[in-house]
Protein backbone atom coordinates (compact mmCIF):
# COMPACT_ATOMS: atom_id res chain seq x y z
CA UNK A 1 0.00 0.00 0.00
CA UNK A 2 1.64 2.96 -1.23
CA UNK A 3 1.84 6.19 0.79
CA UNK A 4 2.07 9.58 -0.66
CA UNK A 5 4.32 12.14 0.66
CA UNK A 6 1.53 14.48 2.17
CA UNK A 7 -0.27 12.89 4.65
CA UNK A 8 -3.43 13.48 6.57
CA UNK A 9 -2.68 15.94 9.79
CA UNK A 10 -3.57 15.00 13.09
CA UNK A 11 -3.59 17.07 16.04
CA UNK A 12 -2.67 16.26 19.29
CA UNK A 13 -3.67 17.97 22.58
CA UNK A 14 -0.48 19.44 24.51
CA UNK A 15 -1.23 16.53 27.08
CA UNK A 16 -1.25 13.93 23.69
CA UNK A 17 2.10 15.30 22.39
CA UNK A 18 3.68 14.88 25.81
CA UNK A 19 2.53 11.00 25.95
CA UNK A 20 3.97 10.30 22.72
CA UNK A 21 7.38 11.92 22.72
CA UNK A 22 7.94 10.28 26.57
CA UNK A 23 7.23 7.02 24.95
CA UNK A 24 3.79 5.82 24.77
CA UNK A 25 2.89 4.69 21.12
CA UNK A 26 -0.88 5.09 21.91
CA UNK A 27 -2.93 7.94 21.54
CA UNK A 28 -6.62 8.16 22.57
CA UNK A 29 -9.09 10.14 20.98
CA UNK A 30 -9.64 12.66 24.06
CA UNK A 31 -6.49 13.34 23.57
CA UNK A 32 -7.13 14.59 19.71
CA UNK A 33 -7.45 18.04 19.49
CA UNK A 34 -8.48 17.80 15.41
CA UNK A 35 -8.77 14.52 13.37
CA UNK A 36 -7.49 13.58 10.08
CA UNK A 37 -9.35 14.14 7.30
CA UNK A 38 -9.49 10.55 5.96
CA UNK A 39 -12.29 8.46 4.47
CA UNK A 40 -10.58 4.70 4.13
CA UNK A 41 -9.57 2.37 6.36
CA UNK A 42 -5.96 1.81 7.72
CA UNK A 43 -4.87 5.32 6.61
CA UNK A 44 -1.21 6.31 7.49
CA UNK A 45 -1.48 10.50 9.37
CA UNK A 46 1.18 12.93 9.87
CA UNK A 47 1.23 13.93 13.82
CA UNK A 48 1.85 17.36 15.04
CA UNK A 49 1.33 18.75 18.20
CA UNK A 50 -0.54 21.75 18.62
CA UNK A 51 1.86 23.89 17.29
CA UNK A 52 2.18 22.15 14.31
CA UNK A 53 5.59 20.67 15.18
CA UNK A 54 5.90 16.72 14.28
CA UNK A 55 5.98 14.10 16.05
CA UNK A 56 5.75 11.06 13.74
CA UNK A 57 3.19 9.24 11.61
CA UNK A 58 0.47 6.82 12.70
CA UNK A 59 -2.07 4.07 11.78
CA UNK A 60 -5.16 6.11 12.27
CA UNK A 61 -8.08 4.67 13.35
CA UNK A 62 -11.43 5.73 12.03
CA UNK A 63 -14.05 3.89 14.80
CA UNK A 64 -11.45 2.84 17.79
CA UNK A 65 -10.91 4.68 21.17
CA UNK A 66 -7.66 4.39 20.27
CA UNK A 67 -7.47 6.86 17.64
CA UNK A 68 -3.60 6.48 17.00
CA UNK A 69 -1.20 4.14 16.85
CA UNK A 70 2.67 5.74 16.16
CA UNK A 71 4.46 3.73 13.74
CA UNK A 72 7.93 5.97 13.36
CA UNK A 73 8.80 9.44 14.56
CA UNK A 74 10.74 9.99 11.66
CA UNK A 75 8.76 12.06 8.99
CA UNK A 76 7.29 10.96 5.46
CA UNK A 77 10.75 12.21 3.27
CA UNK A 78 12.86 10.13 5.40
CA UNK A 79 10.89 6.77 6.30
CA UNK A 80 7.82 6.53 3.76
CA UNK A 81 5.44 3.89 5.06
CA UNK A 82 5.25 1.52 2.28
CA UNK A 83 4.87 -1.90 1.78
CA UNK A 84 9.25 -1.87 2.02
CA UNK A 85 8.65 -0.27 5.68
CA UNK A 86 6.34 -3.10 6.74
CA UNK A 87 8.48 -5.85 5.34
CA UNK A 88 11.28 -4.25 6.90
CA UNK A 89 10.12 -3.97 10.01
CA UNK A 90 9.24 -7.76 9.95
CA UNK A 91 12.68 -8.75 9.14
CA UNK A 92 13.84 -7.10 12.42
CA UNK A 93 11.33 -8.40 14.29
CA UNK A 94 12.38 -12.29 12.71
CA UNK A 95 16.22 -10.96 13.54
CA UNK A 96 15.21 -10.27 17.14
CA UNK A 97 14.19 -13.95 17.26
CA UNK A 98 17.18 -15.17 16.39
CA UNK A 99 18.59 -16.33 19.40
CA UNK A 100 15.49 -18.81 19.41
CA UNK A 101 15.61 -20.31 16.45
CA UNK A 102 15.86 -23.96 17.67
CA UNK A 103 11.64 -23.25 18.60
CA UNK A 104 9.00 -24.20 16.37
CA UNK A 105 6.80 -23.03 18.36
CA UNK A 106 7.01 -19.33 19.00
CA UNK A 107 5.68 -15.75 18.93
CA UNK A 108 7.39 -14.11 15.61
CA UNK A 109 5.66 -10.24 15.88
CA UNK A 110 4.59 -9.49 19.24
CA UNK A 111 2.74 -5.90 18.25
CA UNK A 112 4.13 -2.64 19.83
CA UNK A 113 6.70 -4.41 21.13
CA UNK A 114 8.03 -5.21 17.67
CA UNK A 115 6.89 -1.14 16.41
CA UNK A 116 4.46 -3.03 14.45
CA UNK A 117 1.12 -2.27 16.36
CA UNK A 118 -1.80 -4.30 16.47
CA UNK A 119 0.08 -7.22 14.70
CA UNK A 120 0.40 -10.79 16.17
CA UNK A 121 2.21 -13.33 14.55
CA UNK A 122 2.79 -17.02 15.97
CA UNK A 123 4.86 -19.64 14.36
CA UNK A 124 3.63 -23.04 14.90
CA UNK A 125 6.06 -25.58 12.58
CA UNK A 126 5.29 -24.50 9.04
CA UNK A 127 2.06 -22.55 10.18
CA UNK A 128 1.67 -19.15 11.05
CA UNK A 129 -1.46 -17.63 12.61
CA UNK A 130 -2.15 -14.15 11.95
CA UNK A 131 -3.96 -11.82 14.28
CA UNK A 132 -4.69 -7.62 13.88
CA UNK A 133 -5.78 -5.81 16.74
CA UNK A 134 -5.75 -2.40 14.74
CA UNK A 135 -7.49 -0.91 11.76
CA UNK A 136 -4.03 0.02 10.31
CA UNK A 137 -3.32 -3.94 10.30
CA UNK A 138 -6.12 -5.21 9.46
CA UNK A 139 -6.23 -3.34 6.29
CA UNK A 140 -2.85 -4.55 5.38
CA UNK A 141 -3.64 -8.26 6.42
CA UNK A 142 -3.52 -10.01 3.20
CA UNK A 143 0.19 -8.13 1.88
CA UNK A 144 1.74 -9.12 5.84
CA UNK A 145 0.55 -12.58 5.25
CA UNK A 146 2.19 -12.36 1.47
CA UNK A 147 5.87 -11.30 2.83
CA UNK A 148 5.92 -13.33 6.09
CA UNK A 149 5.46 -16.53 3.48
CA UNK A 150 8.17 -14.98 1.35
CA UNK A 151 10.33 -14.53 4.84
CA UNK A 152 9.37 -17.58 7.22
CA UNK A 153 8.87 -20.51 4.59
CA UNK A 154 5.34 -21.03 5.89
CA UNK A 155 2.94 -22.99 4.20
CA UNK A 156 -0.06 -21.91 5.38
CA UNK A 157 -1.13 -18.48 7.22
CA UNK A 158 -3.99 -18.27 9.22
CA UNK A 159 -5.92 -15.49 10.12
CA UNK A 160 -7.31 -15.60 13.75
CA UNK A 161 -9.14 -12.26 14.04
CA UNK A 162 -12.07 -13.42 16.16
CA UNK A 163 -10.91 -11.93 19.31
CA UNK A 164 -13.03 -10.07 21.63
CA UNK A 165 -10.18 -7.08 21.30
CA UNK A 166 -11.53 -6.25 17.41
CA UNK A 167 -14.79 -5.15 19.20
CA UNK A 168 -13.37 -2.09 21.00
CA UNK A 169 -11.56 -1.23 17.48
CA UNK A 170 -14.83 -1.44 15.50
CA UNK A 171 -13.27 -4.23 13.72
CA UNK A 172 -15.59 -7.41 12.02
CA UNK A 173 -14.51 -11.07 13.76
CA UNK A 174 -13.68 -13.55 11.79
CA UNK A 175 -11.15 -16.91 11.00
CA UNK A 176 -9.82 -18.08 7.78
CA UNK A 177 -7.03 -18.75 5.95
CA UNK A 178 -5.10 -16.17 4.15
CA UNK A 179 -2.28 -18.23 2.47
CA UNK A 180 -2.58 -22.01 2.23
CA UNK A 181 -5.43 -24.63 1.85
CA UNK A 182 -6.96 -27.74 3.44
CA UNK A 183 -5.37 -28.79 7.22
CA UNK A 184 -5.50 -26.62 9.57
CA UNK A 185 -4.06 -28.67 12.45
CA UNK A 186 -0.39 -28.56 13.13
CA UNK A 187 2.71 -29.48 15.22
CA UNK A 188 5.40 -28.03 17.45
CA UNK A 189 7.70 -28.21 20.52
CA UNK A 190 8.11 -27.52 23.82
CA UNK A 191 11.16 -29.16 25.14
CA UNK A 192 11.12 -32.45 23.91
CA UNK A 193 7.50 -32.85 24.51
CA UNK A 194 5.26 -32.52 20.62
CA UNK A 195 2.02 -30.65 20.59
CA UNK A 196 -0.29 -30.82 18.33
CA UNK A 197 -2.91 -27.99 17.08
CA UNK A 198 -6.37 -26.44 15.68
CA UNK A 199 -4.76 -23.28 14.14
CA UNK A 200 -8.46 -22.36 13.05
CA UNK A 201 -10.54 -23.94 15.98
CA UNK A 202 -8.27 -23.89 19.24
CA UNK A 203 -8.90 -21.00 21.45
CA UNK A 204 -6.39 -17.70 21.07
CA UNK A 205 -3.98 -18.54 18.28
CA UNK A 206 -3.71 -22.14 19.19
CA UNK A 207 -2.04 -22.11 22.08
CA UNK A 208 -0.39 -20.51 24.90
CA UNK A 209 3.09 -19.69 22.89
CA UNK A 210 3.76 -16.71 26.29
CA UNK A 211 4.30 -19.87 28.76
CA UNK A 212 6.31 -21.85 27.07
CA UNK A 213 9.47 -20.94 29.44
CA UNK A 214 7.59 -20.75 31.99
CA UNK A 215 6.05 -24.38 31.15
CA UNK A 216 10.04 -25.52 31.01
CA UNK A 217 10.95 -23.84 34.33
CA UNK A 218 8.10 -25.36 36.56
CA UNK A 219 9.28 -28.87 34.96
CA UNK A 220 12.74 -28.52 36.24
CA UNK A 221 11.30 -28.01 39.73
CA UNK A 222 8.55 -30.43 39.53
CA UNK A 223 8.67 -33.41 41.71
CA UNK A 224 6.66 -36.34 43.66
CA UNK A 225 1.89 -35.58 43.17
CA UNK A 226 1.61 -32.58 41.01
CA UNK A 227 -1.13 -30.78 39.78
CA UNK A 228 -2.26 -28.81 37.10
CA UNK A 229 -5.28 -26.71 36.81
CA UNK A 230 -6.36 -24.50 33.96
CA UNK A 231 -4.60 -27.18 32.23
CA UNK A 232 -5.55 -26.62 28.04
CA UNK A 233 -3.94 -28.43 25.91
CA UNK A 234 -1.57 -29.52 29.05
CA UNK A 235 1.39 -27.40 28.50
CA UNK A 236 2.46 -27.56 32.28
CA UNK A 237 1.26 -30.96 32.72
CA UNK A 238 3.65 -32.10 30.53
CA UNK A 239 6.60 -30.56 31.75
CA UNK A 240 5.65 -31.41 34.87
CA UNK A 241 5.57 -34.88 34.08
CA UNK A 242 9.14 -35.24 33.62
CA UNK A 243 10.14 -35.02 36.98
CA UNK A 244 6.66 -36.09 38.95
CA UNK A 245 5.42 -39.45 40.11
CA UNK A 246 1.80 -38.44 39.20
CA UNK A 247 0.66 -35.24 37.33
CA UNK A 248 -3.71 -34.71 37.21
CA UNK A 249 -4.35 -32.15 34.98
CA UNK A 250 -7.95 -30.46 35.52
CA UNK A 251 -9.51 -28.87 32.66
CA UNK A 252 -13.28 -27.91 31.84
CA UNK A 253 -12.90 -27.33 28.62
CA UNK A 254 -14.27 -31.31 26.93
CA UNK A 255 -12.58 -30.96 24.23
CA UNK A 256 -8.99 -29.10 25.32
CA UNK A 257 -9.08 -32.20 28.07
CA UNK A 258 -9.13 -34.72 25.32
CA UNK A 259 -6.36 -32.72 23.60
CA UNK A 260 -4.36 -33.10 26.86
CA UNK A 261 -4.65 -37.32 26.72
CA UNK A 262 -4.02 -37.46 22.83
CA UNK A 263 -0.80 -35.11 24.04
CA UNK A 264 0.23 -36.95 27.10
CA UNK A 265 0.12 -40.07 24.72
CA UNK A 266 2.22 -38.93 21.55
CA UNK A 267 4.71 -38.20 24.47
CA UNK A 268 4.72 -41.01 26.36
CA UNK A 269 3.70 -39.29 29.16
CA UNK A 270 1.86 -42.08 31.25
CA UNK A 271 2.41 -40.33 34.34
CA UNK A 272 -0.65 -38.41 33.54
CA UNK A 273 -4.74 -38.50 34.34
CA UNK A 274 -7.15 -36.03 32.97
CA UNK A 275 -10.05 -34.15 34.56
CA UNK A 276 -12.36 -32.71 32.90
CA UNK A 277 -13.69 -30.49 35.28
CA UNK A 278 -14.28 -26.87 36.67
CA UNK A 279 -10.97 -26.11 38.64
CA UNK A 280 -12.95 -23.98 41.86
CA UNK A 281 -14.67 -27.00 42.37
CA UNK A 282 -11.65 -29.39 42.48
CA UNK A 283 -9.56 -26.92 44.39
CA UNK A 284 -12.23 -27.23 46.55
CA UNK A 285 -13.30 -30.82 46.70
CA UNK A 286 -9.33 -31.45 47.52
CA UNK A 287 -9.00 -29.09 49.88
CA UNK A 288 -12.13 -30.29 51.75
CA UNK A 289 -10.83 -34.02 51.61
CA UNK A 290 -7.19 -32.87 52.64
CA UNK A 291 -5.37 -34.16 49.66
CA UNK A 292 -2.43 -32.66 49.01
CA UNK A 293 0.14 -32.24 46.55
CA UNK A 294 3.97 -32.05 45.99
CA UNK A 295 3.68 -29.93 43.12
CA UNK A 296 0.35 -27.05 41.89
CA UNK A 297 0.42 -24.55 38.98
CA UNK A 298 -2.73 -22.12 38.79
CA UNK A 299 -2.65 -20.65 35.16
CA UNK A 300 -6.18 -19.42 35.27
CA UNK A 301 -7.47 -17.43 32.02
CA UNK A 302 -7.71 -13.77 32.16
CA UNK A 303 -10.24 -13.01 35.04
CA UNK A 304 -10.04 -8.98 34.75
CA UNK A 305 -10.41 -7.86 31.06
CA UNK A 306 -11.50 -4.63 31.72
CA UNK A 307 -10.96 -1.86 34.90
CA UNK A 308 -14.30 -2.54 36.21
CA UNK A 309 -13.88 -6.11 36.68
CA UNK A 310 -10.59 -6.05 38.88
CA UNK A 311 -12.28 -6.58 42.60
CA UNK A 312 -14.08 -9.47 41.19
CA UNK A 313 -11.19 -10.61 39.56
CA UNK A 314 -8.91 -10.38 42.76
CA UNK A 315 -11.19 -12.38 44.60
CA UNK A 316 -11.37 -15.05 41.98
CA UNK A 317 -7.43 -15.23 42.28
CA UNK A 318 -7.14 -14.85 45.95
CA UNK A 319 -10.13 -17.97 46.34
CA UNK A 320 -7.96 -20.00 44.23
CA UNK A 321 -4.27 -19.65 45.54
CA UNK A 322 -6.07 -19.55 48.82
CA UNK A 323 -7.36 -23.23 48.27
CA UNK A 324 -4.20 -24.23 46.36
CA UNK A 325 -1.48 -23.15 49.51
CA UNK A 326 -4.03 -25.32 51.58
CA UNK A 327 -3.66 -28.18 49.29
CA UNK A 328 0.19 -27.86 49.30
CA UNK A 329 2.39 -30.23 50.84
CA UNK A 330 5.01 -28.74 53.16
CA UNK A 331 7.73 -27.28 51.23
CA UNK A 332 5.48 -27.51 48.38
CA UNK A 333 6.04 -25.81 45.04
CA UNK A 334 3.31 -23.62 43.72
CA UNK A 335 3.36 -22.13 40.33
CA UNK A 336 0.47 -19.40 40.52
CA UNK A 337 -0.12 -17.02 37.36
CA UNK A 338 -1.93 -14.15 35.66
CA UNK A 339 -2.17 -12.62 32.25
CA UNK A 340 -4.69 -10.16 33.18
CA UNK A 341 -3.54 -6.64 32.20
CA UNK A 342 -5.28 -5.03 34.45
CA UNK A 343 -3.46 -6.25 37.33
CA UNK A 344 -0.06 -5.49 37.75
CA UNK A 345 2.64 -7.52 39.41
CA UNK A 346 2.64 -5.77 42.45
CA UNK A 347 -1.44 -6.34 43.01
CA UNK A 348 -1.12 -9.70 42.19
CA UNK A 349 1.84 -10.33 44.39
CA UNK A 350 -0.47 -8.62 47.36
CA UNK A 351 -2.72 -10.65 46.72
CA UNK A 352 -0.63 -13.80 46.86
CA UNK A 353 0.38 -12.20 50.01
CA UNK A 354 -3.17 -12.10 51.57
CA UNK A 355 -3.76 -15.64 50.35
CA UNK A 356 -0.71 -16.89 52.16
CA UNK A 357 -1.74 -15.51 55.25
CA UNK A 358 -5.64 -16.20 55.48
CA UNK A 359 -3.85 -19.82 54.52
CA UNK A 360 -1.30 -18.98 57.42
CA UNK A 361 1.04 -21.04 55.53
CA UNK A 362 4.50 -18.91 55.07
CA UNK A 363 5.41 -19.08 52.01
CA UNK A 364 9.46 -18.31 50.31
CA UNK A 365 9.03 -16.33 46.75
CA UNK A 366 11.84 -18.12 44.78
CA UNK A 367 11.45 -16.55 41.14
CA UNK A 368 9.08 -13.80 39.80
CA UNK A 369 8.55 -14.22 36.29
CA UNK A 370 6.69 -13.53 32.76
CA UNK A 371 6.36 -13.97 28.85
CA UNK A 372 9.53 -15.17 27.46
CA UNK A 373 11.87 -13.57 24.94
CA UNK A 374 9.40 -13.72 21.98
CA UNK A 375 7.00 -11.54 23.94
CA UNK A 376 9.07 -8.75 25.01
CA UNK A 377 7.49 -5.96 26.99
CA UNK A 378 7.72 -2.12 25.38
CA UNK A 379 9.33 0.50 27.66
CA UNK A 380 6.49 2.70 28.41
CA UNK A 381 3.55 0.75 27.44
CA UNK A 382 2.46 -1.08 30.79
CA UNK A 383 -0.06 -3.24 28.97
CA UNK A 384 2.65 -5.46 26.99
CA UNK A 385 3.82 -6.72 29.98
CA UNK A 386 0.42 -8.25 31.12
CA UNK A 387 1.48 -11.84 31.96
CA UNK A 388 3.18 -12.35 35.77
CA UNK A 389 4.06 -15.72 36.84
CA UNK A 390 5.24 -16.57 40.66
CA UNK A 391 7.08 -19.43 41.53
CA UNK A 392 6.38 -20.03 45.27
CA UNK A 393 7.15 -22.41 47.91
CA UNK A 394 4.90 -22.77 51.10
CA UNK A 395 6.30 -23.78 54.02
Amino acid sequence: MAIPVTLPVARTTPKGAKSLRTGNPWLYRTELAAPPDVTGPGAVVLVVDSQGNPIGQALYARRSPLALRLLTRKPPREQPVNDLFFRRRLEAALARRASLSGRDGLRLVHGESDQLPGLFVDRYGKGLTLQTLSEGMDARKESLAKMLVELTGATHVVCRDDASGRDFEGLPRESRFLHGEGTSRFTYHEGDNRFEVDLLGDMKTGAFLDQVDNHLRAGELARGEALDLFSYHGGFALALARNSESVLAVEQDEKAAARIGENARANNRTNVSVENANAFDVLKRFDSQSRRFDTIVLDPPGLAKRREGLETALRAYHELNLRALRCLKPDGLLVTCSCSGKLDRAGFEEMLLGAAADAKRPIQILERRGAGLDHPVLGGLAETEYLKALYVRAL
